[in-house]
């Protein structure tokens, strides 16, 4: 029987060996973590991510052919097949700090597994890194080996989050990279038998190490470049009275650039956007491609500034100043059907509202009040650190509530931002919220996703993204 260990019960590594355990029933999987709390919740009836159908593959094949575990060395030991899904954080002192890939948690796998392996193994980079991130593996694992043979491969993820079981399932694409060597190439094959078990054969793509590890980062690059391109576009909209719902549309028609990705909002989040555009700014640098370098610079920069803008815009339209004013806050993570925080722009809006002395009622129906104070007390780049590394529950700003309701959050509010886009909030009685809020009483909708006109006639004075201004807006305008 195959057996495959998993290091890291994470996004990635949990929901991708549940599938892989689903639809191979007769390969063993295992997903080891160091962290006691996380295992438990993968064991119990809370699975420690929120993500629609998960819990349904989980609870089909966990205890038959898929087990949680803290017990690294033995499963690790035991497995052919190891795939690392361990956090690759921003680097925030040193070399490269700011912009580099913090490698440490890789580098202590890599070692773990050379130290307590007994037999020939392939191992996988699951985790984003930066390319040559394998030669360095490599070059750990074959300095450690004690005449074990060791396969280094990247099979980088794609998964979406809030549809990351539906990406698993039908994949556009499965890319595996290895050596060009015939030990290499018998490791590729093996693990493109894995999935070729659901996926087809002619979308599992086999490349050298580093196209593979390369295109990961391309991807995300790409993907965030949209955002920051259509985001751009939305601050014009804004200045000439054209609406940028109504461009996108119009631009997405266009086969060649699809429609996909172009919808304006308060910004781009995730885990993996901002860390992967830096990794490769550092990457670009380090290479002596200073243009290259800039270029993709600029993609944070659009999107650093888009979120300033949604925060002058608030302040300049509540007479300059939200000091003392409750503003209600609906939606915290970093997209719907997700409870993921991390890199959210909710972040960066309620802290510059908190800066100039805002009082935030936040609600968001999968965030829960802890998280929202950790992200909130968290200096930048901390939260991608393993949580035991994290600092120690901070202590609550007070000026953040957390509530579990919409209608409780906008009570005797003076204005609502919308900044994440729950379907729950197309379909929210604003009638009883007009009616229960401070007058005037303001809508700031950072993701497009409320009726403007429908609110305008009930009372509200509404601000969404690249639409066209308010006349009381055009009155106030922000500052950038």
């Amino acid at each position: 029987m195959v057996k495959i260990c998993c290091i890291g019960a994470g996004y990635v590594g949990g929901p991708t060996m549940a599938v892989i355990a689903l639809k191979c029933p007769e390969i063993e999987v295992a997903v080891v973590d160091i962290s006691v709390s996380r295992i438990a919740a993968w064991n119990s009836d809370t699975l420690p991510i929120y993500e629609p159908g998960l819990d349904d593959v989980v609870k089909k094949c966990r205890g038959m052919n898929l087990f949680f575990s803290t017990d690294v060395e033995k499963h690790v030991s035991e497995a052919d097949i190891v795939f690392v899904s361990v956090n690759t954080p921003t680097k925030t002192q040193g070399l490269g700090a700011g912009k580099a890939a913090d490698l440490t948690y890789w580098e202590s796998a890599a070692r773990m597994i050379a130290d307590v392996s007994k037999s020939n193994k392939i191992v996988v980079e699951k985790s984003t890194v930066p390319v040559k991130t394998a030669e360095a593996i490599e070059k750990i694992l074959n300095h450690n080996s004690k005449g074990i043979d060791f396969q280094i491969l990247s099979n980088p993820e794609f998964l979406a989050e809030g549809t990351a079981i539906q990406d698993l399932f039908n994949p556009d694409r499965v890319l595996i990279g290895g050596r060009e060597t015939p030990g290499g190439q018998k490791a590729i094959e093996a693990l493109r038998d894995v999935y070729a078990h659901w996926v087809p054969v002619d979308r599992i793509i086999c490349t050298n190490l580093w196209s593979a590890e390369l295109s990961k980062l391309a991807a995300n690059a790409f993907l965030a470049q949209r955002i920051s391109s259509v985001n751009a576009m939305s601050a014009l909209c804004e200045a000439t009275g054209a609406d940028v719902s109504q461009v996108s549309h119009a631009v997405g028609k266009d086969t060649r650039i699809g429609p996909k990705f172009l919808n304006a909002s308060v910004g781009f989040g995730g885990s993996c956007f901002q860390k992967d555009i830096l990794n490769l700014v550092y990457i670009c640098e380090c290479n002596g491609l200073p243009e290259v370098a800039n270029y993709w610079k600029q993609v944070i920069k659009i999107n650093d500034y888009q979120k300033t803008r949604f925060v002058n815009r608030i302040v300049s339209s509540m007479f300059n100043t939200v000091s003392g004013k409750k503003i209600a806050i609906l939606g915290f993570a970093f997209k719907k059907d997700t409870g993921d925080t991390r890199e959210t722009p909710a972040i960066d809006v309620c802290k510059g509202l908190l800066g100039d002395k805002a009082l935030l009622s936040i609600y968001d129906p999968q965030v829960n009040e802890e998280q929202i104070q950790r992200d909130l007390a968290m200096k930048k780049f901390d939260w991608d650190h393993p949580v035991h590394l994290q600092p120690m529950s901070p202590t609550s700003i007070k000026q953040v509530n957390v509530v579990w309701d919409a209608y409780a959050a906008t009570k005797d509010a003076h204005g609502v931002c919308v900044l994440t886009e729950w379907d729950e909030f197309k379909t929210l009685d604003y009638q009883r919220i007009f009616d229960n809020m401070r007058k005037p009483a303001f809508v700031f909708d950072g993701r497009n996703v409320v009726d403007e006109a429908k609110l305008r006639a009930i009372g509200f004075i509404v601000y969404s993204i690249g639409k066209p201004l308010d006349q009381w807006l055009k009155d106030m305008p922000a500052v950038a």
